[in-house]
């Protein structure tokens, strides 16, 4: 299969089948995601593989009871880890300080973020799905003491994977030529954006679970796996918030923007007892 074809079937999987991930997989996807791009080759990047069945279960519970966190074969907690980068340029006699500057911050994220995507794309190629699962980042003090992360070292995501028992067919898309600008940001009439959207989404006008399947499909598994009442919790709310369109649903309710910016001070917080005081007070 050629490359582009294996990017343009990817899925996100929630639905894993219980066979193993071989020693020796779990090996080629730590070697990738240790050569993947990363600034100034500094490498602030750690990866935890959860493969033993209780703290699968532990680790799923943290992340909101996502149940394909515990069903899946093999997680790996992608960390940011500047104690590593601390420690050496101690006992080298100099200096660093990357925990307290944002733009460290930054392009270490990204490099975490950059091993991890490839460890999608080759986990894919060798046949597993894969899922991110950000909540990781909202409890990550539970995270750092349990899985005994040192300082200067932050849980940033979570990849959960395995061979899938089933894929989703279909995962709406904004069109390419609503994301690609060419020479110059190309700004979108008003129209333009409402089209790109509805065309993206679809209508609320229709049944909620067909909804889901389309566009809130972890909803769909967890009910599917062994959380009921996802769903039926989630139409309940739509109708109690009187949600009329997509946006609104995704604003208001899957992401409400005030929970989400009140939040912020929490996420400080977080970060800074994990010894990273680059965002100020």
């Amino acid at each position: 299969m050629e490359l582009y074809e294996l990017l343009m079937r990817r899925r996100s999987v929630r639905n894993f089948k219980p066979d193993e991930v071989p020693e020796e997989v779990v090996a080629k996807l730590a070697a990738a995601a240790n050569n993947a791009p990363t600034g100034g080759n500094m490498q602030p990047l750690s990866i935890i593989a959860v493969r033993e069945p209780e703290r699968r279960a532990k680790l799923g519970e943290m992340v909101g009871s996502q149940p394909w966190v515990k069903n899946a074969p093999l997680s790996l907690i992608f960390c940011l880890d500047f104690w590593r980068l601390k420690k050496w340029a101690e006992l080298s006699g100099v200096s660093f300080r990357g925990n307290e500057a944002l733009s460290h911050f930054l392009i270490g994220y990204a490099d975490v973020m950059c091993a991890a995507q490839t460890v999608v794309i080759l986990a894919e190629s060798l046949g597993l799905g894969s899922v991110y699962v950000g909540t990781i980042q909202y409890v990550a003090d539970e995270v750092r003491e349990y899985f005994e992360l040192p300082p200067y070292v932050f849980p940033a995501m979570l990849l959960s994977l395995g061979y899938p028992k089933t894929v989703p067919r279909n995962v709406p898309k904004l069109a390419v030529d609503v994301v690609l600008h060419r020479e110059r940001y190309e700004a979108l009439s008003d129209e333009e954006i409402r089209k790109a959207f509805d065309d993206k989404y679809g209508s609320l006008d229709e049944n909620v679970e067909k909804y889901f399947e389309r566009a809130f499909v972890e909803a769909v598994e967890a009910d599917r796996q062994e959380t009921p009442a996802w769903v039926e919790a989630y139409r309940d709310k739509m109708k109690e918030l009187a949600i009329k369109n997509n946006a609104e649903f995704l604003f208001k309710l899957r992401y409400p923007s005030d929970r989400m910016v009140e939040f912020k001070a929490e996420e400080i917080e977080t970060f800074k007892r994990a010894g990273f005081d680059c965002f100020g007070s």
